[in-house]
């Protein structure tokens, strides 16, 4: 491991110690909490929208959130390790079969909407087995 790898990845232990990723891809839908600093004050603001892409290069990932604000498509792209990044939530997972979704630039309406992805069996967390039952008692008589 050269030195830049090095130094990319104590950064990235460094940041993920305050933090906690969740597990997101493209089509989710998520709320970032963005910090804002407005002269002496600092403030979190929240950006919700549709993850559209994702871009996984260690320390420098990012990713793009697309939202519609006052009929109006409105596009950010936060980097993943970003200080300035408070807190990313998922809120509802999104069934596509793509990895960039820019095709979504050109839709509106009905159109432009993603469906739920569901969780299967494998994904889920397994279910507590149901007790044993008692054995019946026999009587004879």
């Amino acid at each position: 491991m050269n030195l830049l790898q090095q130094f990319d990845a104590d950064q990235k232990a460094r940041l993920t110690a305050s933090r906690t990723t969740p597990a997101f891809q493209a089509g989710d839908t998520v709320r970032v909490m963005v910090k804002v600093v407005e002269g002496e004050r600092t403030r979190t603001q929240a950006y919700e929208g549709v993850v559209i892409a994702r871009s996984n290069k260690g320390l420098h990932s990012n990713f793009t959130v697309r939202k519609l604000s006052y009929g109006e498509g409105v596009e950010r792209v936060f980097p993943l390790y970003s200080p300035n990044v408070a807190e990313i939530t998922v809120v509802r997972r999104g069934k596509v079969r793509r990895a960039k979704l820019y095709y979504l630039r050109g839709r509106t309406g009905k159109s432009a909407r993603i469906a739920e992805r569901t969780m299967t069996r494998e994904t889920a967390a397994p279910a507590a087995a149901p007790a044993p039952a008692a054995p019946a008692e026999a009587t004879q008589g």
